[in-house]
């Protein structure tokens, strides 16, 4: 393999990175990881985390039995699920006057008091 091999595409992260992270004496997935940056993409490790696993072993000869340890999100989410939003569903446009939001002044009397 080319040195210029991508192992991780979220992260640009390459098969040179990686190696020069092994020879620095990063023999396991968590601390090649924080040295290079591997799985810290939009992917969170799921596409690269195999294929540097892979070359640890290869240049180690032991394979990394423990995962990375995983950051939340670890699954894309909606936002509304994150600010409280998630039981709000709404098929039709309503407006703030309809939701109660903005109140009129009620100006029955012709002085703007409440009735």
């Amino acid at each position: 393999m080319s040195g210029k091999t991508l192992l991780c595409r979220c992260e640009d992260v390459t098969l040179d990175e990686v190696e020069h992270a092994i020879a620095k004496g990063h023999t396991d997935i968590e601390s090649v990881k924080r040295f290079t940056g591997f799985a810290t993409g939009w992917c969170q490790g799921k596409q690269c985390l195999i294929a540097c696993a892979r070359v640890i072993e290869d240049k180690t000869g032991a394979f990394p039995l423990a995962p990375i340890t995983p950051r939340p999100p670890v699954h894309p989410m909606p936002l509304g699920m994150l600010a409280g939003l998630a039981n709000v569903v709404s098929t039709e446009r309503v407006t703030h006057h309809e939701r109660g939001a903005v109140r009129k002044p009620n100006v029955g009397n012709g002085e703007g008091e409440s009735q």
